[in-house]
């Protein structure tokens, strides 16, 4: 059985401390998956970031979730304070209970929170396929201050971390490529 995972989808990065984004669109792809998980009555589970950090936009009102994948009634909700899902919660207990062997992950950041959770969920045994076009990156994502190399784009690091988990922890897909199953 397949799990949805929607990572950090929250207004807190509309914040533009965050910088330049990549896919626009990826709050809609995500919208699009969890109709589905919806309509077939699959597992959801919706993970949010509450920042233990001073100032954090992902603290107070950042954490809401955004519009697009607001959780109805009875919808799974985990709270981190850390990159991955696992840490600290009880989300691989919670998938276990429900039998759920393959994960379907999306959300936000690319490079980090959805990275770390796919890599770890790897780890722990999970079938993961990460959505690429439900998924984004921002300039923020990647400090490139230990070189003099050039500044990395949000479409560059999104498509990094992506290949960087693709075939080793995550088989990388498109939603259009899900939705048609």
């Amino acid at each position: 059985m397949s799990a949805l995972i929607l990572i950090d989808i929250q207004a807190g990065f509309e914040d533009p401390v965050w910088g330049e984004r990549n896919n626009p669109q990826a709050e809609d792809r995500a919208r699009d998956l969890l109709q589905k998980w919806r309509d077939s009555g699959s597992p959801i589970i919706h993970v949010r970031h509450v920042s233990t950090t001073p100032g954090s936009p992902l603290s107070g009102s950042g954490t809401e979730f955004k519009a697009q994948v607001q959780p109805l009634p009875g919808e799974t909700i985990i709270e981190k304070s850390v990159n991955s899902a696992f840490i600290g919660t009880h989300l691989n207990d919670h998938l276990k209970e429900l039998g759920a062997n393959a994960l379907t992950i999306c959300g936000l950041t690319t490079p980090h929170c959805v990275s770390t959770t796919a890599r770890m969920a790897a780890n722990l045994g999970y079938k993961v396929r990460l959505v690429a076009d439900a998924c984004a990156a921002f300039t923020s994502n990647a400090d490139v201050s230990f070189d003099d190399g050039p500044t990395l784009s949000a479409e560059e690091i999104h498509r990094s971390a992506l290949a960087h988990l693709h075939g080793e922890f995550a088989q990388v897909c498109l939603s259009t490529q899900i939705l048609s199953e």
